[in-house]
């Protein structure tokens, strides 16, 4: 028998308080159960139990020897645990919220390879720029640009999210670029809207410190992805997370404008705008929810949001 399966015999001794008791739990003899707590002992060369006619108990060393094959015992037991749970075929619904124009580009086609690795998950993908309650609205997770209000759900950051200017070349071409953040307001701003309220204060930085510049709105949406079509339907100048417009700008379909002076999307106190991914708090996690957010993390990892 082998060093592992002579320590559980031992432990089982020890819990059932005598070597027939514990025989009789696994079909052995007591001369067999005897013979192999002989054979522990002569290996370690230590005596780990008093044994009398009517009762055994636990020398010194003894109680070392069995509090450390527990511990042993308990990392087995949590290694094929994660084994069998790795080798689980993921199955169920997994309800994701994310902003439009992220969710558009990144989650949906993450979603797509997911179910193409584990046809039993049912997603389902709910993309909005507001935000979303979570709990109340039953999603499994969400993915979110900036803090967290909530401190009831749990947060997993996933990327770095520098915000850039960026305008079409069509635009720049026929109005110039801004060459400091003051200019802006002699140019067409695309404005977010949340809670009917526009976010058109835009915070830069320079040398000379902190500049907020209050734009006055050309056009305005709460969907973030029609933003971005109308930075590149060249009607005017955008903030955007990078992510969002990171295939544009490689493409060249949009650039980055007063990259020198960009402090972060209606933020002047260095609030995290990082991407981030959140979810109800609960002790267990599903397995498809679980195996997603590695999955999405892995899949971001490999992208890149050089643009300088």
């Amino acid at each position: 028998m082998n060093k592992i399966e002579n320590m559980a015999l031992f432990v089982r001794v020890v819990k059932t308080g005598g070597l027939a008791a514990a025989g009789r739990q696994v079909g052995l003899s007591p001369a067999s159960v005897t013979g192999r707590i002989n054979a522990l002992e002569q290996h370690y060369n230590a005596r780990f139990l008093n044994r009398t006619t009517r009762k055994i108990s636990l020398t010194s060393v003894g109680q070392r020897f069995y509090e450390g094959c527990l511990r042993v015992l308990a990392e087995i037991d949590e290694t094929e645990a994660l084994l069998q749970r790795d080798q689980q075929a993921l199955c169920g619904p997994l309800r994701v919220t994310a902003s439009s124009d992220f969710g558009r580009q990144f989650v949906a086609p993450a979603l797509a390879d997911f179910v193409k690795q584990h046809p039993g998950v049912i997603p389902y993908l709910f993309l909005s720029d507001g935000v979303v309650d979570l709990v109340g609205q039953g999603f499994d997770l969400g993915i979110r640009f900036g803090n967290l209000p909530d401190s009831n759900l749990i947060m997993r950051r996933l990327a770095e999210n520098p915000r850039v200017l960026v305008a079409s070349p069509s635009y720049l071409k026929t109005h110039g670029e801004p060459a400091r953040p003051k200019d802006l307001e002699q140019h067409a701003c695309l404005v977010m809207e949340r809670l009917g309220e526009p976010l058109n204060e835009w915070y830069f930085h320079s040398a000379e410190g902190s500049e907020r510049i209050n734009v006055t709105p050309a056009l305005m949406s709460n969907d973030g992805a029609i933003i971005r079509h109308w930075a590149l339907s060249g009607v005017g100048i955008a903030y955007k997370s990078l992510w969002d417009v990171k295939h544009d700008l490689a493409a060249g379909k949009l650039a980055t404008l007063l990259n020198d002076y960009v402090l972060s999307f209606q933020a002047s106190d260095g609030e995290d705008a990082g991407l981030k991914i959140v979810y109800p708090s609960r002790r267990y996690v599903p397995l498809q929810v679980a195996g997603f957010i590695d999955f999405l993390k892995d899949r971001l990892s490999d992208e890149t949001l050089l643009h300088r």
